[in-house]
Protein backbone atom coordinates (compact mmCIF):
# COMPACT_ATOMS: atom_id res chain seq x y z
CA UNK A 1 0.00 0.00 0.00
CA UNK A 2 1.19 3.51 -0.73
CA UNK A 3 1.11 7.14 0.42
CA UNK A 4 2.61 9.70 -1.96
CA UNK A 5 3.13 13.27 -0.79
CA UNK A 6 3.97 15.77 -3.49
CA UNK A 7 3.71 19.47 -4.21
CA UNK A 8 0.48 18.83 -6.14
CA UNK A 9 -1.28 17.11 -3.24
CA UNK A 10 -1.42 13.84 -1.35
CA UNK A 11 -2.58 10.53 -2.77
CA UNK A 12 -2.52 6.97 -1.59
CA UNK A 13 -4.29 3.69 -1.10
CA UNK A 14 -7.11 3.42 1.39
CA UNK A 15 -6.59 1.43 4.61
CA UNK A 16 -3.50 0.31 6.46
CA UNK A 17 -1.10 2.17 8.71
CA UNK A 18 -0.85 5.90 9.26
CA UNK A 19 1.95 7.56 7.28
CA UNK A 20 2.13 4.65 4.87
CA UNK A 21 -1.37 4.83 3.35
CA UNK A 22 -4.12 7.40 2.93
CA UNK A 23 -5.67 7.00 6.38
CA UNK A 24 -8.13 9.32 8.16
CA UNK A 25 -5.29 10.69 10.29
CA UNK A 26 -3.21 11.54 7.20
CA UNK A 27 -6.25 13.22 5.63
CA UNK A 28 -6.84 15.36 8.73
CA UNK A 29 -3.20 16.46 8.90
CA UNK A 30 -3.01 17.41 5.25
CA UNK A 31 -6.39 19.17 5.21
CA UNK A 32 -5.54 21.16 8.34
CA UNK A 33 -2.20 22.17 6.80
CA UNK A 34 -3.99 23.35 3.66
CA UNK A 35 -6.54 25.30 5.70
CA UNK A 36 -3.71 26.96 7.66
CA UNK A 37 -2.02 27.93 4.41
CA UNK A 38 -5.25 29.34 2.94
CA UNK A 39 -5.96 31.38 6.07
CA UNK A 40 -2.49 32.89 5.84
CA UNK A 41 -2.42 33.73 2.12
CA UNK A 42 -6.04 34.89 1.92
CA UNK A 43 -5.69 37.07 5.04
CA UNK A 44 -9.16 35.84 6.01
CA UNK A 45 -9.96 34.49 9.45
CA UNK A 46 -12.87 32.53 7.96
CA UNK A 47 -12.07 31.65 4.35
CA UNK A 48 -14.47 29.73 2.11
CA UNK A 49 -13.29 26.45 0.59
CA UNK A 50 -15.10 24.53 -2.18
CA UNK A 51 -15.06 20.73 -1.90
CA UNK A 52 -16.05 18.33 -4.69
CA UNK A 53 -15.39 14.65 -5.28
CA UNK A 54 -15.48 11.93 -7.89
CA UNK A 55 -17.57 8.79 -7.32
CA UNK A 56 -14.93 6.36 -6.09
CA UNK A 57 -15.94 4.09 -3.21
CA UNK A 58 -13.84 5.84 -0.55
CA UNK A 59 -15.03 9.28 -1.63
CA UNK A 60 -17.77 9.72 0.96
CA UNK A 61 -15.46 8.72 3.82
CA UNK A 62 -12.68 11.06 2.69
CA UNK A 63 -15.20 13.82 2.00
CA UNK A 64 -16.66 13.69 5.52
CA UNK A 65 -13.19 13.89 7.10
CA UNK A 66 -12.14 16.82 4.91
CA UNK A 67 -15.27 18.89 5.44
CA UNK A 68 -15.23 18.20 9.18
CA UNK A 69 -11.59 19.21 9.42
CA UNK A 70 -12.16 22.40 7.43
CA UNK A 71 -14.99 23.61 9.68
CA UNK A 72 -12.82 22.64 12.64
CA UNK A 73 -10.18 24.97 11.24
CA UNK A 74 -12.70 27.78 11.04
CA UNK A 75 -13.31 27.59 7.30
CA UNK A 76 -16.71 27.84 5.65
CA UNK A 77 -17.29 25.06 3.13
CA UNK A 78 -19.25 25.05 -0.11
CA UNK A 79 -19.91 21.34 -0.59
CA UNK A 80 -20.74 20.60 -4.24
CA UNK A 81 -20.85 16.83 -3.72
CA UNK A 82 -20.26 14.58 -6.71
CA UNK A 83 -18.54 16.85 -9.23
CA UNK A 84 -15.96 16.75 -11.97
CA UNK A 85 -12.55 18.34 -11.43
CA UNK A 86 -13.29 21.18 -13.89
CA UNK A 87 -16.69 21.76 -12.25
CA UNK A 88 -14.97 22.19 -8.89
CA UNK A 89 -12.44 24.59 -10.40
CA UNK A 90 -15.24 26.72 -11.85
CA UNK A 91 -17.15 26.65 -8.54
CA UNK A 92 -14.17 28.18 -6.70
CA UNK A 93 -14.30 31.33 -8.81
CA UNK A 94 -18.11 31.52 -8.84
CA UNK A 95 -18.17 31.27 -5.05
CA UNK A 96 -15.34 33.83 -4.73
CA UNK A 97 -13.75 31.18 -2.51
CA UNK A 98 -10.23 31.26 -1.13
CA UNK A 99 -9.49 27.78 -2.47
CA UNK A 100 -10.79 24.32 -3.20
CA UNK A 101 -10.15 20.65 -2.58
CA UNK A 102 -10.93 18.03 -5.22
CA UNK A 103 -11.23 14.51 -3.80
CA UNK A 104 -10.06 12.32 -6.67
CA UNK A 105 -7.23 10.01 -7.58
CA UNK A 106 -7.85 10.80 -11.24
CA UNK A 107 -7.01 7.74 -13.38
CA UNK A 108 -5.74 5.57 -10.51
CA UNK A 109 -7.62 2.34 -9.64
CA UNK A 110 -10.45 2.24 -7.09
CA UNK A 111 -8.26 1.53 -4.03
CA UNK A 112 -6.65 4.96 -4.47
CA UNK A 113 -7.86 8.38 -3.48
CA UNK A 114 -6.28 11.82 -3.29
CA UNK A 115 -6.63 15.47 -2.41
CA UNK A 116 -5.96 17.95 -5.21
CA UNK A 117 -5.54 21.51 -3.98
CA UNK A 118 -6.70 24.72 -5.66
CA UNK A 119 -5.98 28.41 -5.14
CA UNK A 120 -8.52 31.24 -5.23
CA UNK A 121 -8.47 31.19 -9.05
CA UNK A 122 -9.58 27.57 -9.15
CA UNK A 123 -6.13 26.56 -10.39
CA UNK A 124 -3.62 24.10 -8.96
CA UNK A 125 -1.08 25.35 -6.44
CA UNK A 126 2.48 25.92 -7.62
CA UNK A 127 5.54 24.06 -6.35
CA UNK A 128 6.45 26.60 -3.69
CA UNK A 129 2.93 26.63 -2.25
CA UNK A 130 2.70 22.84 -2.29
CA UNK A 131 6.00 22.54 -0.49
CA UNK A 132 4.83 24.89 2.26
CA UNK A 133 1.72 22.78 2.86
CA UNK A 134 3.77 19.59 3.02
CA UNK A 135 6.03 21.16 5.63
CA UNK A 136 3.03 22.32 7.67
CA UNK A 137 1.56 18.83 7.57
CA UNK A 138 4.82 17.31 8.78
CA UNK A 139 5.24 19.72 11.69
CA UNK A 140 1.58 19.75 12.70
CA UNK A 141 1.98 23.46 13.34
CA UNK A 142 -1.67 24.45 12.96
CA UNK A 143 -4.37 25.57 15.38
CA UNK A 144 -8.02 24.48 15.40
CA UNK A 145 -10.82 26.96 16.06
CA UNK A 146 -12.78 27.36 19.31
CA UNK A 147 -16.48 26.46 19.34
CA UNK A 148 -17.79 29.94 18.52
CA UNK A 149 -15.53 30.21 15.48
CA UNK A 150 -16.25 26.88 13.78
CA UNK A 151 -17.04 27.06 10.07
CA UNK A 152 -20.32 26.15 8.40
CA UNK A 153 -21.19 23.94 5.42
CA UNK A 154 -23.38 25.06 2.52
CA UNK A 155 -24.42 22.52 -0.10
CA UNK A 156 -24.74 23.52 -3.76
CA UNK A 157 -24.76 21.94 -7.22
CA UNK A 158 -22.57 23.39 -9.96
CA UNK A 159 -22.89 21.01 -12.92
CA UNK A 160 -25.64 23.11 -14.53
CA UNK A 161 -23.48 26.22 -14.16
CA UNK A 162 -20.57 24.36 -15.77
CA UNK A 163 -22.66 23.16 -18.72
CA UNK A 164 -24.09 26.63 -19.28
CA UNK A 165 -20.56 28.01 -19.38
CA UNK A 166 -19.66 25.45 -22.05
CA UNK A 167 -22.77 26.27 -24.10
CA UNK A 168 -21.99 30.00 -23.92
CA UNK A 169 -18.56 29.61 -25.54
CA UNK A 170 -18.42 31.45 -28.88
CA UNK A 171 -16.91 28.45 -30.68
CA UNK A 172 -19.50 25.96 -29.42
CA UNK A 173 -22.36 25.79 -31.92
CA UNK A 174 -25.29 23.97 -30.34
CA UNK A 175 -27.50 24.37 -33.41
CA UNK A 176 -24.87 22.86 -35.74
CA UNK A 177 -24.43 19.91 -33.37
CA UNK A 178 -28.18 19.40 -33.13
CA UNK A 179 -28.59 19.54 -36.91
CA UNK A 180 -25.86 16.93 -37.38
CA UNK A 181 -27.97 14.28 -35.60
CA UNK A 182 -24.95 12.71 -33.96
CA UNK A 183 -25.20 9.32 -32.29
CA UNK A 184 -22.71 9.26 -29.41
CA UNK A 185 -21.32 6.37 -27.36
CA UNK A 186 -20.01 7.20 -23.88
CA UNK A 187 -17.89 5.29 -21.34
CA UNK A 188 -17.74 7.13 -18.00
CA UNK A 189 -16.07 4.34 -15.98
CA UNK A 190 -18.71 4.44 -13.20
CA UNK A 191 -17.82 7.89 -11.92
CA UNK A 192 -19.07 11.48 -12.18
CA UNK A 193 -18.74 11.51 -15.96
CA UNK A 194 -21.80 9.24 -15.98
CA UNK A 195 -23.77 12.21 -14.66
CA UNK A 196 -21.99 15.07 -16.42
CA UNK A 197 -21.36 13.80 -19.96
CA UNK A 198 -24.90 12.65 -20.87
CA UNK A 199 -26.35 15.86 -19.41
CA UNK A 200 -23.92 17.91 -21.49
CA UNK A 201 -24.72 15.94 -24.66
CA UNK A 202 -28.47 16.38 -24.19
CA UNK A 203 -27.91 20.11 -23.63
CA UNK A 204 -25.95 20.22 -26.90
CA UNK A 205 -28.87 18.70 -28.78
CA UNK A 206 -27.59 15.12 -29.07
CA UNK A 207 -30.63 12.85 -28.95
CA UNK A 208 -29.10 9.37 -29.24
CA UNK A 209 -26.61 8.46 -26.51
CA UNK A 210 -25.33 4.93 -25.94
CA UNK A 211 -24.22 4.72 -22.31
CA UNK A 212 -21.54 2.39 -21.01
CA UNK A 213 -20.56 2.26 -17.33
CA UNK A 214 -22.41 5.50 -16.55
CA UNK A 215 -23.78 4.46 -13.14
CA UNK A 216 -21.63 6.49 -10.69
CA UNK A 217 -21.09 3.83 -8.02
CA UNK A 218 -17.28 4.03 -8.07
CA UNK A 219 -16.71 0.29 -8.52
CA UNK A 220 -14.90 0.82 -11.81
CA UNK A 221 -15.78 -1.75 -14.46
CA UNK A 222 -12.30 -1.55 -15.98
CA UNK A 223 -8.98 0.17 -15.37
CA UNK A 224 -9.99 3.84 -15.19
CA UNK A 225 -7.14 5.27 -17.23
CA UNK A 226 -8.68 6.05 -20.67
CA UNK A 227 -6.21 4.07 -22.80
CA UNK A 228 -7.10 1.80 -25.76
CA UNK A 229 -6.34 -1.42 -23.88
CA UNK A 230 -8.95 -0.43 -21.28
CA UNK A 231 -11.61 0.80 -23.72
CA UNK A 232 -12.29 -2.26 -25.84
CA UNK A 233 -15.97 -2.26 -24.81
CA UNK A 234 -16.36 1.34 -25.99
CA UNK A 235 -14.70 0.46 -29.29
CA UNK A 236 -17.17 -2.41 -29.78
CA UNK A 237 -20.15 -0.32 -28.71
CA UNK A 238 -19.23 2.54 -31.06
CA UNK A 239 -19.05 0.08 -33.96
CA UNK A 240 -22.10 -2.01 -33.14
CA UNK A 241 -24.38 0.95 -32.39
CA UNK A 242 -23.24 2.72 -35.55
CA UNK A 243 -22.38 5.73 -33.40
CA UNK A 244 -20.93 8.83 -35.02
CA UNK A 245 -18.27 9.07 -32.32
CA UNK A 246 -17.32 7.58 -28.96
CA UNK A 247 -16.09 9.46 -25.87
CA UNK A 248 -14.36 8.14 -22.76
CA UNK A 249 -13.30 10.08 -19.69
CA UNK A 250 -11.34 9.32 -16.54
CA UNK A 251 -13.06 9.32 -13.10
CA UNK A 252 -12.72 13.09 -12.54
CA UNK A 253 -13.45 14.06 -16.17
CA UNK A 254 -10.41 16.18 -16.99
CA UNK A 255 -9.11 13.77 -19.66
CA UNK A 256 -10.93 12.95 -22.90
CA UNK A 257 -10.36 9.97 -25.20
CA UNK A 258 -12.14 9.88 -28.55
CA UNK A 259 -13.17 6.90 -30.71
CA UNK A 260 -13.84 7.05 -34.43
CA UNK A 261 -17.05 5.79 -36.00
CA UNK A 262 -15.30 2.54 -36.98
CA UNK A 263 -14.34 1.80 -33.37
CA UNK A 264 -10.71 2.78 -33.85
CA UNK A 265 -9.09 5.10 -31.27
CA UNK A 266 -8.64 8.69 -32.41
CA UNK A 267 -5.47 8.73 -30.29
CA UNK A 268 -5.15 10.44 -26.91
CA UNK A 269 -2.43 12.76 -28.24
CA UNK A 270 -4.80 13.94 -30.96
CA UNK A 271 -7.66 15.07 -28.69
CA UNK A 272 -5.77 18.32 -28.03
CA UNK A 273 -4.45 18.54 -31.59
CA UNK A 274 -7.89 18.28 -33.24
CA UNK A 275 -9.62 20.71 -30.87
CA UNK A 276 -6.71 23.16 -31.21
CA UNK A 277 -6.91 22.97 -35.00
CA UNK A 278 -10.57 23.99 -34.79
CA UNK A 279 -9.94 26.80 -32.30
CA UNK A 280 -6.99 28.17 -34.30
CA UNK A 281 -9.09 28.42 -37.45
CA UNK A 282 -11.32 30.94 -35.67
CA UNK A 283 -8.99 32.53 -33.12
CA UNK A 284 -5.40 32.48 -34.44
CA UNK A 285 -2.78 32.63 -31.73
CA UNK A 286 -0.32 30.66 -29.65
CA UNK A 287 -0.55 27.17 -28.16
CA UNK A 288 1.21 25.30 -25.35
CA UNK A 289 1.62 21.65 -24.41
CA UNK A 290 4.09 19.81 -22.23
CA UNK A 291 7.38 18.46 -23.55
CA UNK A 292 6.09 14.89 -23.78
CA UNK A 293 3.14 15.79 -26.01
CA UNK A 294 2.92 15.30 -29.76
CA UNK A 295 4.71 17.57 -32.22
CA UNK A 296 1.47 17.58 -34.21
CA UNK A 297 0.26 20.50 -32.07
CA UNK A 298 3.26 22.54 -33.15
CA UNK A 299 2.56 21.68 -36.79
CA UNK A 300 -1.11 22.69 -36.74
CA UNK A 301 -0.24 25.86 -34.81
CA UNK A 302 2.39 27.05 -37.27
CA UNK A 303 0.12 26.10 -40.18
CA UNK A 304 -2.44 28.52 -38.71
CA UNK A 305 0.22 31.25 -38.31
CA UNK A 306 0.58 30.86 -34.56
CA UNK A 307 3.55 30.06 -32.33
CA UNK A 308 3.90 26.89 -30.30
CA UNK A 309 5.56 26.77 -26.87
CA UNK A 310 6.55 23.83 -24.67
CA UNK A 311 6.19 23.62 -20.89
CA UNK A 312 7.46 21.25 -18.24
CA UNK A 313 5.21 18.27 -17.52
CA UNK A 314 2.36 19.08 -15.13
CA UNK A 315 -0.86 21.05 -15.54
CA UNK A 316 0.31 23.97 -13.40
CA UNK A 317 3.39 24.36 -15.62
CA UNK A 318 1.31 24.32 -18.80
CA UNK A 319 -1.08 26.93 -17.37
CA UNK A 320 1.78 29.17 -16.28
CA UNK A 321 3.29 29.06 -19.78
CA UNK A 322 -0.10 29.64 -21.43
CA UNK A 323 -0.56 32.82 -19.43
CA UNK A 324 2.99 33.93 -20.20
CA UNK A 325 2.54 33.63 -23.99
CA UNK A 326 -1.18 34.45 -24.05
CA UNK A 327 -2.06 31.08 -25.59
CA UNK A 328 -5.56 30.63 -27.03
CA UNK A 329 -5.52 26.91 -26.18
CA UNK A 330 -3.19 24.39 -24.60
CA UNK A 331 -3.06 21.20 -22.61
CA UNK A 332 -1.42 17.83 -22.34
CA UNK A 333 -1.16 14.89 -24.69
CA UNK A 334 -3.11 12.62 -22.35
CA UNK A 335 -6.39 14.08 -23.59
CA UNK A 336 -6.30 17.15 -21.36
CA UNK A 337 -7.64 20.33 -23.00
CA UNK A 338 -7.17 23.73 -21.36
CA UNK A 339 -9.26 26.44 -23.02
CA UNK A 340 -8.81 29.86 -21.38
CA UNK A 341 -12.06 31.19 -22.88
CA UNK A 342 -13.72 28.88 -20.33
CA UNK A 343 -11.13 28.52 -17.53
CA UNK A 344 -7.52 27.51 -16.92
CA UNK A 345 -8.05 23.82 -16.21
CA UNK A 346 -8.23 20.57 -18.15
CA UNK A 347 -11.86 20.04 -19.08
CA UNK A 348 -13.35 17.09 -20.97
CA UNK A 349 -16.75 18.82 -21.24
CA UNK A 350 -15.20 21.72 -23.12
CA UNK A 351 -13.30 19.23 -25.29
CA UNK A 352 -16.45 17.31 -26.23
CA UNK A 353 -18.39 20.45 -27.14
CA UNK A 354 -15.60 21.88 -29.30
CA UNK A 355 -14.89 18.53 -30.98
CA UNK A 356 -18.56 17.95 -31.86
CA UNK A 357 -18.80 21.47 -33.23
CA UNK A 358 -15.73 20.81 -35.39
CA UNK A 359 -17.27 17.58 -36.69
CA UNK A 360 -20.58 19.29 -37.40
CA UNK A 361 -19.10 22.27 -39.21
CA UNK A 362 -16.50 20.30 -41.19
CA UNK A 363 -18.90 17.54 -42.21
CA UNK A 364 -16.11 15.02 -41.60
CA UNK A 365 -16.26 11.74 -39.75
CA UNK A 366 -13.80 11.36 -36.86
CA UNK A 367 -11.64 9.00 -38.94
CA UNK A 368 -11.50 11.49 -41.83
CA UNK A 369 -10.66 14.32 -39.43
CA UNK A 370 -7.90 12.22 -37.86
CA UNK A 371 -6.36 11.55 -41.28
CA UNK A 372 -6.29 15.28 -42.03
CA UNK A 373 -3.97 15.95 -39.07
CA UNK A 374 -0.15 15.59 -39.14
CA UNK A 375 0.76 11.90 -38.68
CA UNK A 376 2.96 11.03 -35.70
CA UNK A 377 3.51 7.91 -33.61
CA UNK A 378 4.79 7.74 -30.05
CA UNK A 379 6.75 5.14 -28.09
CA UNK A 380 7.14 5.09 -24.31
CA UNK A 381 10.05 3.13 -22.88
CA UNK A 382 12.37 3.27 -19.88
CA UNK A 383 15.91 2.36 -18.95
CA UNK A 384 16.64 0.99 -15.49
CA UNK A 385 19.94 1.95 -13.87
CA UNK A 386 21.66 0.80 -10.70
CA UNK A 387 21.03 2.95 -7.59
CA UNK A 388 24.65 4.15 -7.48
CA UNK A 389 24.40 5.84 -10.89
CA UNK A 390 23.65 9.57 -10.83
CA UNK A 391 20.85 10.09 -13.35
CA UNK A 392 21.43 13.87 -13.40
CA UNK A 393 24.98 13.27 -14.59
CA UNK A 394 23.71 10.94 -17.31
CA UNK A 395 21.27 13.58 -18.53
CA UNK A 396 24.04 16.20 -18.65
CA UNK A 397 26.16 13.83 -20.73
CA UNK A 398 23.24 13.32 -23.12
CA UNK A 399 22.94 17.10 -23.55
CA UNK A 400 26.61 17.27 -24.47
CA UNK A 401 26.41 14.33 -26.84
CA UNK A 402 23.50 15.83 -28.77
CA UNK A 403 24.53 19.47 -28.53
CA UNK A 404 24.23 19.76 -32.31
CA UNK A 405 20.46 19.22 -32.01
CA UNK A 406 17.80 21.43 -30.41
CA UNK A 407 17.92 20.73 -26.66
CA UNK A 408 15.30 21.70 -24.06
CA UNK A 409 16.18 21.08 -20.42
CA UNK A 410 13.35 22.66 -18.42
CA UNK A 411 12.14 19.17 -17.49
CA UNK A 412 14.71 16.46 -18.03
CA UNK A 413 16.27 16.57 -21.49
CA UNK A 414 14.35 16.74 -24.76
CA UNK A 415 16.27 16.24 -27.99
CA UNK A 416 14.49 17.61 -31.04
CA UNK A 417 15.69 16.12 -34.31
CA UNK A 418 14.35 17.52 -37.61
CA UNK A 419 11.83 14.68 -38.07
CA UNK A 420 11.52 13.17 -34.59
CA UNK A 421 12.18 13.80 -30.89
CA UNK A 422 13.15 12.01 -27.68
CA UNK A 423 12.32 13.19 -24.16
CA UNK A 424 14.29 11.85 -21.20
CA UNK A 425 12.89 12.29 -17.68
CA UNK A 426 14.24 10.78 -14.50
CA UNK A 427 12.00 9.17 -11.89
CA UNK A 428 11.98 10.84 -8.48
CA UNK A 429 11.40 7.55 -6.68
CA UNK A 430 13.60 4.97 -8.44
CA UNK A 431 16.77 4.80 -10.62
CA UNK A 432 14.89 4.97 -13.92
CA UNK A 433 15.01 7.30 -16.90
CA UNK A 434 11.78 7.38 -18.87
CA UNK A 435 12.30 7.61 -22.61
CA UNK A 436 9.48 9.04 -24.70
CA UNK A 437 9.99 9.29 -28.44
CA UNK A 438 7.94 10.35 -31.44
CA UNK A 439 8.40 9.98 -35.20
CA UNK A 440 6.39 9.60 -38.40
CA UNK A 441 6.02 5.83 -37.92
CA UNK A 442 5.76 3.55 -34.90
CA UNK A 443 8.87 1.67 -35.99
CA UNK A 444 10.93 4.88 -36.20
CA UNK A 445 9.68 6.05 -32.81
CA UNK A 446 10.61 2.77 -31.16
CA UNK A 447 13.97 2.59 -32.91
CA UNK A 448 15.12 6.09 -31.92
CA UNK A 449 14.02 5.38 -28.35
CA UNK A 450 16.05 2.15 -28.28
CA UNK A 451 19.08 3.91 -29.76
CA UNK A 452 18.95 6.52 -27.01
CA UNK A 453 18.58 3.81 -24.36
CA UNK A 454 21.70 2.06 -25.72
CA UNK A 455 23.65 5.33 -25.52
CA UNK A 456 22.48 5.92 -21.92
CA UNK A 457 23.66 2.43 -20.94
CA UNK A 458 27.03 3.08 -22.53
CA UNK A 459 27.39 6.38 -20.66
CA UNK A 460 26.40 4.74 -17.38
Amino acid sequence: MTLIKSISGIRGTIGGETGENLTPIDIVKFTAAYASFIRKVSLQSRPRIVVGRDARISGEMVHRIITGTLIGMGCDVTDIGLATTPTTEIAVTKEAAAGGIIITASHNPKQWNALKLLNQKGEFLNAEEGKEILELAETGNFSFSPVDELGKITQKQYLHEHIQRVLSLALVDKEAIKAANFRVAVDSVNSVGGIAIPELLYALGVKEIFKLHCAPHGNFSHNPEPLPQHLTELASLTRSSKASVGFAVDPDVDRLAIYCEDGEPFGEEYTLVAVSDYVLQHTPGNTVSNLSSSRALRDVTTARNGSYYAAAVGEVNVVTKMKEVNAVIGGEGNGGIIYPASHYGRDALVGIALFLTYLAKSGKTPSALRKSLPPYFMAKQKVELTPDIDTDTILEKMKDKFSDQQITDIDGVKIDFPDKWVHLRKSNTEPIIRVYSEAHSQKEAEEIGKQIIDIIRDLA
